[in-house]
């Protein structure tokens, strides 16, 4: 079976350190890599050697990364597939493991090199402060712990990808589920809603179990590094050197204060429009007005085609980026069984290409997840000539400006899948499911702060504290009733909290980056592209603040950036 749609792929550039015929799943024979490096660095006499240095250490990352990466995404496209799991675990815990000691002392030795203050400070800068930050973190004992979370996330994926439900007499994954929630039938909608929550609330209490499992890993991972609890660790070693947990916590409040108004009437006008007395939960998914669901398309490869129109109506330099995807197989985006669920891009260090992977059924949802993972693909392709590996990818507050603005960017080119009409309805939506996102994006944020400011909570306290949060933002708006425990556990499904914890906040900022530069286009749309390739061509060489600026954008998500941009949503949907 082949586990990997796009095969071997040859290096963007050839190989000047790593030798070409490296065994990459034997930790015995990648090993004395990392000792020629040691003893290379301790060589270094100037500064052109300690930067030759640096692109030696870059290409053998490059190189392991992608190792990593290949395997991820062979594992995640065949989950039941017990030749990818067995690969995917190999290199966690055998491969990883000594890489992240090995790297560790890598940075150390830079860090300490005599030469490293004489780099130039424009060039290095970034470079320097996050690889000072790793060593500051690192700990050795650590690395267990991290094998074991890694195993721990792999597994909340195995257990949610393999979960399907018998529904009209055939079985069907929960993601093919989604479709029945935009019928029209509202006992239909009930019945797969009902279907899918009783199959998730089966594993609820494994759920419950394995992020307990995490808690208790996590919280001495953080003490092992010295910090008072995981949120504090985990901030700073996600690199977020430009904002902290108070920021975070404005941007809290603004949606709260200026983004839930927008929201809620949202749900009133919808409600009203429906003539129900309450929303259920499986009301929320439908049109309500009683229109057909959209369906831009029935066969996965139009709507790549089509897709690729759009491109070509936003960019062309982009559509030939999604071409090349196209011609190379680095695309696999059908929703099947035994496939995790999801969508994501996945970068290619070594080869210099993104791979796109998701979960596409025929909704209009699926439109928006393609061209979102399309604008991380364009950002890979834009940064594809940096020779350092860490430059080729921005921190994820900005990598998702990428990816949401392209969706705004692309938003008035819905055409290519639909008649004027529908068009603008899904565009519509689209905008409304930004004021949504915002709302579930503070209420995880915000949970997240709570679970690890409290690390000595109960299963209890949780659920009590979960509901308070989301209804605090918007959760007050469904009827809940006769439910069971659906509500309590309704945070099961976002995979981040199991994953990759504090992972999520990011998307949030990049939202506010996507609308600033879709108020750009609205006002001048040549000038907004001409930021959007400023900003993606920098890759993560710049600071956060710069890569904002870059492309046009305050750095900042308080109310007084979040108000002017949500009255922007309010009057394109011509709401009060």
């Amino acid at each position: 079976m082949e586990l990997l749609p796009f095969g071997n792929l040859p290096p963007y550039k050839a190989r000047t350190f790593v030798p070409s015929d490296l065994a990459l799943d034997n930790w015995m024979a990648i090993e004395p890599l990392f000792d020629r490096l040691e003893e290379r660095i301790a060589a270094c006499e100037s500064v052109p050697d300690l930067e030759e240095w640096v692109l030696e250490v870059s290409e053998l990352s490059a190189i392991l990364d992608e190792e990593g990466s290949r395997r991820y995404i062979a594992m995640t496209c065949h989950t039941s597939n017990e030749d990818a799991k067995k690969g995917y675990l190999d290199f966690v815990e055998n491969i990883e493991p000594g890489m992240k000691a090995r790297f560790f002392r890598l940075s150390k030795l830079f860090v300490d090199h005599p030469k490293r203050g004489d780099l130039p400070k424009e060039r290095y800068e970034v470079l320097d402060r996050d690889w000072a930050s790793d060593v500051e973190l690192f700990r050795e004992e650590n690395i267990p712990l991290e094998t074991e979370e890694t195993k721990l996330g792999q597994q909340y994926q195995e257990m949610m990808g393999a979960l399907t439900v018998e529904f009209q007499g055939e079985e069907k994954t929960l993601v093919q589920m989604g479709v029945y929630l935009q019928e029209n039938d509202r006992a239909l909608r009930q019945e797969a809603w009902e279907l899918v929550t009783n199959k998730r609330l089966e594993v609820a209490d494994k759920c419950d179990d394995q992020f307990e499992k995490l808690l208790a890993l996590r919280e001495p991972i953080a003490a092992n590094a010295g910090f008072e609890n995981y949120r504090e660790f985990k901030h700073i070693s996600k690199g977020r050197f430009d904002y902290q947990p108070d920021d975070c916590f404005k941007f809290h409040e603004a949606v709260e204060q200026v983004v839930m108004p927008v929201h809620n009437e949202l749900l009133v006008e919808r409600r009203e429009k429906m003539q129900l007395d309450a929303l259920r939960p499986w009301d929320i998914g439908v049109d309500p007005l009683g229109r057909p669901p959209l369906k831009p398309f029935t066969e996965v490869d139009d709507m790549v085609a089509r897709a690729k129109n759009i491109f070509d109506h936003v960019d062309g330099e982009l559509a030939e980026g999604f071409q090349t995807m196209r011609d190379r197989n680095l695309l696999d985006l059908a929703n099947r069984k035994g496939k995790a669920p999801g969508g994501y891009q996945s970068s290619l260090p070594e080869a210099r290409l993104p791979f796109i992977f998701m979960n596409a059924v025929g909704v209009d949802d699926n439109l928006r997840v393609l061209i979102h993972e399309g604008g991380h693909a364009f950002h890979s392709f834009a940064a594809a000539d940096e020779p350092l590996v860490d430059y080729r990818h921005a921190p994820i507050e900005f990598c998702e400006v990428a990816s949401m603005g392209m969706e705004l960017l692309a938003i008035d080119h819905y055409t290519e899948f639909y008649e004027a009409d529908e068009a603008q309805r899904s565009k519509e939506d689209s905008l409304e499911s930004i004021i949504t996102v915002l709302a579930w994006i503070a209420t995880i944020d915000c949970f997240q702060h709570w679970v690890y400011e409290n690390p000595t909570h109960t299963p209890q306290e949780r659920k009590v504290k979960w509901l308070e949060i989301h209804n605090k933002f918007g959760g007050q708006f469904t009827d809940w009733d006769n439910t069971g425990e659906s509500h309590n556990y309704a945070w099961h499904r976002q995979l981040h909290l199991f994953e990759c914890p504090f992972y999520y906040i990011e998307y949030g900022i990049a939202q506010l980056g996507a609308l600033g530069l879709w108020v750009q286009a609205k006002a001048d749309k040549t000038n907004a592209l001409k930021n959007y390739h400023n900003g993606l061509s920098l890759g993560g060489s710049k600071r956060l603040p710069e890569l904002f600026e870059a492309t046009g954008l305050p750095f900042d998500f308080s109310q007084k950036t979040i108000a002017p941009l949500a009255q922007a949503l309010a009057d394109e949907l011509e709401l009060s």
